[in-house]
């Protein structure tokens, strides 16, 4: 897709200046890696750079005056349909923990505690994993203002717990912005497959092939030698070569409990197919989406979609077992969503309106309830409750 500057909101000063400052930056390491570096190395340099990057600097990225907005911030609905699961969750211990894994703007958190609190499940510690100085503000005054006699439960972690938890973990759209690696099947040779990365050329930032890597090729293997899938030339998508190690340190955190997966994505037949030809990676600015992830970098969101049959693989392996897999329309469903639209609790025309409204997001084919799918991995000897499990779609991994 062909992007404009003059299409978008132009960013401040401040912003651009920062931008800048990223580009140098990525220029300089591109330089010194012999004129190219991997699309993963370059999106977690826009990304996460300390101080430059999109998820470091100072810039609203989530919310209606952000870039995007996640299920939480769109209606507290969802939030209530999940604190009534994690509560039963919950319910297997004398005293769980929840521990959330980059938590926006807080505002899941918050809603979270204030329903755990309604159902007398105040979990033991509210943990959040944040390595982002401004996010982590951001959400401490979230939680302030939403919940401020629940703040005592909330610490916050810069990285892998000191002791392992019993309770529940989340991710709430966060492997979607873990950085993925890209790679194009050889428009001369259907058989052979380029690794895409970058480079600086004619003073700007520019897609270029390589020879793949070796841990591109190990990663790609499942698909590669799958009769099931037979790429066109041209042919372009991603794959996150580091997934099945992040699962893996995930599930070392986690001494007895549930791992609970939200995010976009597919099965692996679904997310190779032929006809997805350009892959899934996607941007996002002032929530305008378009494909050109060299758009004034660190000022916009870059993510990919997920290969849910990559992480049902890396679970296994890690030790966890695969306890459901559904979609978020089915998740919100099965969790009796309806039951927070009675008349008494909604005070008002325009909150019923607003209301009805993220419901529909929600749940909608063409909005959220298809596309993000929903993952329970657990350990040890817990009772999924029947809510967080909706139409059992493992068969589909």
């Amino acid at each position: 897709m062909i992007i404009q500057t003059s299409d978008f909101p132009a960013p401040g000063l401040e912003a651009m200046s920062n931008s800048s400052e990223l580009l140098k930056h990525i220029r300089s390491v591109i330089e010194d890696s012999d004129g190219w570096i991997s699309f993963a190395e370059y999106m977690n340099m826009v990304l996460y750079t300390p101080g430059l990057g999109y998820y470091s600097a100072g810039a609203k990225k989530l919310g209606q005056l952000g870039d995007f907005v996640t299920a939480p911030e769109l209606s507290p609905l969802f939030s209530k349909c999940l604190g009534v699961q994690i509560a039963k969750i919950l319910e297997n211990f004398s005293s769980g923990s929840v521990l959330e894994l980059g938590a926006g703007l807080g505002t899941m958190a918050a809603d979270l505690l204030i329903e755990l609190e309604r159902l007398d499940v105040i979990p033991e510690q509210y943990l959040i994993l944040e390595t982002s100085a401004d996010l982590r503000s951001r959400q401490m005054s979230t939680i302030q203002e939403k919940a401020p006699h629940l703040v005592d439960y909330v610490h916050w972690l810069d990285g892998i717990p000191e002791s392992k938890i019993n309770g529940v973990v989340i991710a709430n759209e966060v492997i979607d912005a873990l950085p993925v690696s890209r790679f194009v099947v050889d428009p001369s040779q259907a058989s052979q497959i380029s690794e895409l990365g970058v480079i600086y050329s004619e003073g700007k930032l520019k897609s270029s092939v390589h020879p793949p890597s070796s841990n591109l090729l190990r990663a790609l293997r499942p698909v590669l030698e799958s009769s099931e899938f037979k790429f066109p030339s041209g042919y372009t998508s991603e794959v996150n070569i580091n997934l099945s190690k992040w699962i893996a340190s995930i599930s070392d955190w986690i001494n007895q409990g549930a791992f609970l997966i939200f995010d976009y994505g597919f099965s692996r037949s679904e997310y190779y197919h032929p006809d997805r030809a350009s892959g899934t990676l996607r941007c996002f600015y002032k929530h305008r989406a378009h494909e050109d992830p060299f758009f004034w970098p660190g000022l916009q969101d870059i993510s990919s979609w997920v290969d849910f049959t990559l992480i049902a693989e890396s679970a296994d392996a890690s030790g966890f077992d695969v306890s459901s897999y559904t979609t978020q329309a089915q998740f919100l469903l099965a969790s009796d969503i309806e039951a927070h639209l009675e008349p008494k609790k909604i005070s008002s025309r325009p909150e019923q309106l607003s209301t009805l409204q993220g419901l529909k997001r929600l749940i909608l084919p063409g909005e959220m309830g298809e596309a993000i799918k929903v993952m329970s991995l657990t350990r040890g000897n817990i009772q999924l409750p029947d809510g967080i499990k909706g139409r059992d779609m493992r068969g589909s991994l």
